[in-house]
C-alpha cells in the first residue's frame, strides 16, 4: 500500500489492531504491534524491525536441510506449518508452528556430541523446553485442537455452518497421504477432503471380506479377510472412467472467448473405496472403512492428474467434493499475498519468538487486508 493509501485506511487499522492486540499486557507493546504491522503493509524490499543475519547459516532458530515445498527441493532453510480458516469469500492464516528438525532437539539425539551442540543452539535461539521435534502432521493437528478443542478459541462454534455440521478440514498430500492424520481427524470427528498420491492403496467401496473354510488341526481357525490384494486409487478411478462428468466449482479471473463466464471447470470421478493401509482398524467382520475417492481427469489427460479422499457422507454430490477439494487456492492465495506483499518471509533474526511474533504479525496485516477487500465501501489493496 502507498502512504497516501495508508493515510485512508488508518483510522480502521487503529481499531483493528487494537481489537487484535488487545490481549497484550502493555501499551507500548500494543503501539509496536500497530506500527509493525502498518509497516509490513507499506511498500519496500523488506519488511523486518529485527538485525538482519545470513538466512543461510546455522543459527537462525530451527534452521537445516531439510525438504521445502516451496522451494520444491532440499535446502537450508525453516519450516513454517500453518493452519488456515477458509470459505468461499475470504481467508485467512490463524495459527503457525516453527517446524523443529531434529538436529534441534538434543532429547532426541543419542550423539552426546551433537545433543550438546542442539542445547546451545536452543539457548542462543530461546527455544522453550517443551518445544521438541514433532512431526509436522502433529504439529497441524495440536493447532486444530487449540482453536477448536474445550477451553480454546471456540473457532467450531464461529464458523460452522448453518445445518450446525463442523467445518471440514482440507489438506496437501504431505498431509492427506498421512494415514495416522486422518485417523486422528477421524477420532476427534473432523470430517475431511484431503489430496493423496495415486499409490494409496485401497479395495473397491463394494469390496466384502470373506472367511476361508476352516480346515482340521491345531491353530487358531483363519479370519475374514479380503480374497486378493488391493489395488491402487490410480487403478481404481480408471476402472470407473465410464463415471467421468464435467464439475464446475467457481468462477475464475480470466475469461475467454470460449468461456466468457471464467468457469472453473474440470472433469472428475467420485467412487466409494476402502483405503488398505494396514494401520487402519477393520471391523469385527474384517471390513475396512469406505470414503470417497475423488480424482480429477482433465480431457487433454490419458490418467487423472489429482487425487483426494473424503470422510464426507456417501450421499455427498459430487459438486460439494470438488468444491472443497479445490478451495485449497485460497490457502495458496494466502502464501502469495503473505510471501510478495507483507513480507512473511523476510525475518532473519535469531530468535523463536521473534519469528513467531513476525509471522503473527503477517498474518494480522493480511487479515486486515481481507477485511478491508470485503468491504464493499472501501477500495481494497493491491
Amino acid at each position: 500500500m502507498t502512504p497516501q493509501e495508508i493515510a485512508e485506511v488508518r483510522p480502521r487499522l487503529l481499531d483493528f489492531a487494537a481489537e487484535m492486540l488487545g490481549g497484550l499486557p502493555r501499551k507500548d507493546q500494543r503501539a509496536a504491534g500497530e506500527l509493525y504491522v502498518r509497516g509490513l503493509l507499506t511498500g519496500g524490499q523488506r519488511k523486518l524491525m529485527d538485525t538482519g543475519f545470513p538466512k543461510d547459516g546455522t543459527a537462525s532458530p530451527c534452521v537445516a536441510r531439510q525438504y521445502s515445498g516451496t522451494l520444491g527441493k532440499v535446502a537450508n532453510c525453516q519450516i513454517g506449518v500453518s493452519v488456515h480458516l477458509v470459505n468461499e469469500r475470504a481467508s485467512c492464516a490463524a495459527d503457525w508452528r516453527l517446524f523443529c528438525p531434529e538436529s534441534w532437539d538434543d532429547a532426541a539425539l543419542a550423539d552426546p556430541v551433537a545433543a550438546a551442540r542442539a542445547r546451545q543452539r536452543r539457548g542462543r535461539a530461546g527455544i522453550p523446553d517443551q518445544v521438541r521435534h514433532t512431526a509436522k502432521w502433529r504439529l497441524a493437528l495440536e493447532m486444530i485442537d487449540e482453536m477448536t478443542g474445550p477451553g480454546g478459541w471456540g473457532v467450531a462454534g464461529q464458523v460452522s455452518a448453518a445445518d450446525g455440521t463442523r467445518p471440514v478440514v482440507t489438506a496437501d498430500a504431505g498431509y492427506g497421504d498421512n494415514t495416522a492424520f486422518r485417523l486422528e481427524l477421524d477420532t476427534r470427528g473432523w470430517q475431511y477432503v484431503v489430496a493423496v498420491k495415486a499409490t494409496t492403496s485401497a479395495y473397491p467401496g463394494d469390496a466384502r471380506p470373506v472367511t476361508p473354510a476352516q480346515r482340521g488341526g491345531p491353530g487358531r481357525p483363519p479370519g475374514p479377510a479380503y480374497p486378493g490384494p488391493p489395488a491402487n486409487l490410480r487403478q481404481l478411478a480408471i476402472a470407473h472412467a465410464d463415471q467421468i462428468q464435467p464439475v464446475t466449482w467457481r468462477q475464475g479471473t480470466r475469461a475467454t472467448t470460449g468461456n466468457p463466464a471464467a468457469a472453473m471447470t474440470s472433469h472428475f470421478v467420485a467412487i466409494r473405496v476402502r483405503p488398505a493401509n494396514r494401520d487402519i482398524p477393520r471391523a469385527a467382520d474384517g471390513s475396512l472403512p469406505d470414503c470417497w475417492l475423488l480424482a480429477e481427469w482433465p480431457p487433454d489427460a490419458d490418467e487423472p492428474t489429482g487425487y483426494w479422499l473424503s470422510s464426507l457422507p456417501s450421499d455427498t454430490p459430487i459438486a460439494d467434493l470438488v468444491r472443497l477439494a479445490k478451495i485449497r487456492w485460497r490457502v495458496e492465495h494466502d502464501y502469495r499475498e503473505l510471501k510478495t506483499g507483507l513480507g512473511l518471509g523476510h525475518f532473519e533474526g535469531r530468535s523463536f519468538t521473534g519469528w513467531h511474533r513476525h509471522v503473527t504479525l503477517a498474518a494480522l496485516a493480511q487479515a486486515f487486508c481481507t477485511m478491508i477487500r470485503a468491504d464493499p465501501k472501501a477500495r481494497a489493496p493491491g
